[in-house]
């Protein structure tokens, strides 16, 4: 049988499933999370379900809302000083860690620091920055050799947010991944009922003093409306589908959209799309090692991509559940443009195979690692698997948790040692509108995304797009660097689609947002 008919077949049935715990509490919201939370440290990993844990337990000085303008959120508000060479802000009060310290500037001064070693957009501002200190309990202070209007952009965005931690943990060297979560956010983390692969559990931190306005997108009020937030690690649809209908489960992040249709027909169960913006999908190469070090073996690999392929295998035929995007920045966005995309317009597997024959390919091994327990990331990767096979590479698929993939992606050695040649993730499409924080193009070696492509061309082109004085010139850049993108391959795009979340009715606040979080939500 298929996939699609396996899995309607296994739910209209009412198969039986494991038993799964069940909150006692009415106000315990039971979650069946995008993945296994496996590391707590959201400036170590660019995880979006380590980011959705973040955005529970810490808290960010100012947050982005739903029209992508920048607002206060831990700080009461910020002075420009020194004709824009020096930006103060103030915190506001009743701020504390779940410790019970206050929260103060010198947490945030730290907090900034670790952040701003891995961030790349604020990797880009950094050279324009003199210094940020303390200057008392409540306020610190940029001082700037140049002005940065972006730097407030770059402080609250979403991608990469910038979570304050205390200065004993913030302290801790950017590379080095942190063990304990302690924030000033809406939720406590609890270790002690943590087991990764099974469960994660936050409990409400009744401290939280939350903006006295009303929430939007990420910005405004955070009210913790919920006395606990349980993931449960559910890696198979059928079940995970089994358990919104039956109840056992109050919310599910990602569900497959195979199983749409039926959780749609359910009167308990509502589907809809929270997150504001698409999902795309991204095939990434490790440029380090062969035989994708060789950019024209890159280049014949995006030749036999066809995006419908991948877009199809992960969200099938649902109506307006998808599209191409053969560029590198998000589509309907200003910047958005497939200049020197027909690289992505080939897709012809013969001509891919003469490419790559004719770029030198020597059957070098190329170990794919594909999550298993990530539907739709795992349905990228097998499309992939598929055409590197029709190509006549010599592939190894390696199957395993996306906890385990988050993990080994870090590792630059060779194949032979443990190390890999293509992943695949996916990412929002608010995060891939501009140039400063596209983390997939940042190509400066070293401090590169997983891959750590190297292209000085890029990186001046990123330059010079934030020198552009109005948005002409930055469209300019912008399609320069598609052209070089397409050129040199730091990743492959792979289109478009739209992931709604499922959850029961009694379940409320459910408002849309750039990414998944769960202040403001309820049971009824």
């Amino acid at each position: 049988m298929h996939r699609r008919t396996l899995l309607q077949a296994s739910l209209a049935a009412g198969l039986p499933v494991p038993a799964l715990a069940q909150g006692s509490a009415a106000r315990a919201l039971r979650v069946i999370p995008q993945a296994n939370l496996t590391s707590l440290d959201p400036v170590w990993t660019t995880a979006v379900v380590t980011r959705n844990h973040a955005f529970m337990v810490y808290d960010q000085l100012c947050a982005q809302d739903a029209q992508g303008e920048i607002r206060p959120q831990m700080v009461e508000g910020w002075v420009e000083e020194q004709d824009g060479l020096a930006l103060t802000f103030t915190l506001r009060d009743g701020l504390r860690f779940h410790d019970g310290e206050r929260v103060l500037a010198r947490d945030c001064v730290a907090s900034i620091r670790r952040w701003a070693r891995r961030d790349p957009f604020a990797q880009v501002l950094w050279p324009a920055v003199a210094e940020v200190e303390a200057l008392d309990d409540k306020r610190f202070r940029f001082r700037l050799h140049k002005r940065l209007p972006l730097l407030l952009m770059a402080l609250g965005q979403t991608q990469f947010p910038c979570f304050v931690m205390p200065e004993r943990i913030a302290s801790t060297d950017a590379f080095q991944q942190i063990r304990e979560a302690v924030g000033s956010g809406p939720f406590r983390f609890l270790p002690n009922e943590w087991n990764p692969g099974q469960r994660a559990v936050w409990a409400k931190f009744d401290q939280y003093v939350p903006r006295q306005e009303a929430v939007d997108g990420l910005a405004g009020g955070r009210v913790p409306r919920l006395d606990r937030v349980e993931w449960t690690i559910i890696s198979d649809p059928a079940t995970a589908a089994n358990a919104m209908v039956t109840g056992e489960q109050d919310y599910w992040e990602y569900p497959l959209h195979d199983l749409l249709p039926l959780l749609r027909r359910n009167r308990d169960v509502v589907v809809e799309q929270r997150l504001l913006d698409g999902t795309y999908g991204i095939c990434r190469f490790n440029h380090l090692q062969p035989p994708f070090n060789n950019p024209g073996i890159r280049r014949a690999v995006a030749m036999a991509v066809d995006q419908r392929d991948y877009m199809r295998a992960v969200a099938g035929n649902e109506k307006d559940g998808w599209e191409a995007c053969e560029g590198i920045f998000t589509c309907g966005t200003p910047l958005a443009n497939e200049v020197g995309s027909d690289v992505l317009k080939v897709r012809n597997i013969d001509r891919a195979r003469a490419a790559l024959k004719e770029a030198g390919y020597a059957g070098e091994k190329v170990v794919l690692v594909a999550p298993g327990d990530y539907p739709q990331i795992n349905a990228l990767s097998l499309v992939t698997a598929d055409l590197l096979t029709r190509m006549g590479m010599n592939l190894e698929l390696v199957s395993t948790d996306w906890g385990t993939l988050v993990q080994r992606r870090v590792s630059k050695e060779p194949v032979e040692r443990g190390g890999w040649s293509m992943i695949h993730t996916t990412s929002s499409g608010q995060s891939l509108a501009l140039p400063v924080f596209h983390l997939f193009l940042r190509s400066n070696g070293d401090s590169a995304w997983f891959g750590w492509p190297n292209d000085p061309e890029i990186e001046r082109l990123r330059a010079a797009w934030l020198e552009s004085p109005d948005l002409a010139a930055q469209k300019r850049v912008a399609e320069q660097l598609n052209r070089r993108a397409m050129e040199v391959l730091p990743y492959i795009p792979l289109g478009f689609y739209w992931q709604p979340s499922a959850w029961r009715r009694n379940v409320t606040g459910a408002f849309r947002a750039p990414a998944t979080v769960f202040w403001n939500m309820a049971k009824a």
